[in-house]
């Protein structure tokens, strides 16, 4: 086991508190603060996390995929979302989705992201999300966890191990932040190319059939 929470070290989340219904909130009544370049940014945020692992293992995949129904998902190889045992037996996941990142959320000059914008974090694609599921797969373990505008509407319920490692983040952007053409490849394919370690795939599967791109 990993013990008490209260004696984990907080890196980039609040061990302690699964869900910050006020954080969330500060998101929902902003969403042109944070999320400035619509469900673009949203699709950054998410990969940012996959080039943090790339980075720190000289190198990674990932791939990000327009669905026909709107939603985006993004998949990487990486480690997976840290998963941890409590002294009481209960498995706990670091709330990435549903608290602020500790690093970014409240420095407007932190990191950059590719649009130019700040880096707030996953929980700003949560908040401003219909609905994402998060579905993680580590070492030690893989689960699935579906949130409704930030708010996790389930457990984690367990998944078979299949021998990878990795998250698949899939949401469905709020509709304020998606004008026609607001999300486009032309778009994507250009800030990618901001993080070299992180070789990244877009398959693009709405309207005139699937375009995969290298």
């Amino acid at each position: 086991m990993d013990g008490s929470r209260a004696d984990w070290i907080n890196t980039t989340h609040d061990w302690a508190r699964d869900v910050d219904l006020g954080h969330l909130a500060q998101i929902r009544q902003e969403p042109e603060k944070f999320a400035p370049c619509g469900p673009g940014h949203l699709v950054l945020e998410v990969v940012a996390y996959a080039a943090d692992e790339a980075s720190s293992r000289a190198g990674g995949r990932c791939l990000i995929t327009l669905h026909r129904d709107g939603s985006v998902s993004v998949a990487d190889n990486g480690r997976g979302t840290d998963t941890r045992v409590d002294d009481h037996g209960r498995i706990v996941k670091k709330p990435v989705m549903a608290s602020k990142d500790l690093r970014f959320f409240d420095f407007p000059d932190a990191e950059r992201l590719p649009d130019g914008h700040p880096r707030r974090g996953m929980s700003v694609v949560a908040a401003l999300s219909e609905w994402l599921i998060h579905t993680n797969r580590r070492r030690n373990g893989a689960w699935s966890q579906r949130y409704e505008r930030g708010v996790p509407v389930s457990d984690l319920i367990p998944l078979e191990a299949d021998g990878t490692t990795g998250t698949l983040v899939r949401f469905l952007p709020v509709e304020s932040l998606c004008p026609p053409g607001s999300l486009t490849v032309e778009d994507l394919t250009r800030w990618i190319a901001h993080w070299p370690d992180l070789e990244v795939r877009l398959d693009d599967q709405r309207g005139r059939g699937d375009q995969l791109i290298p």
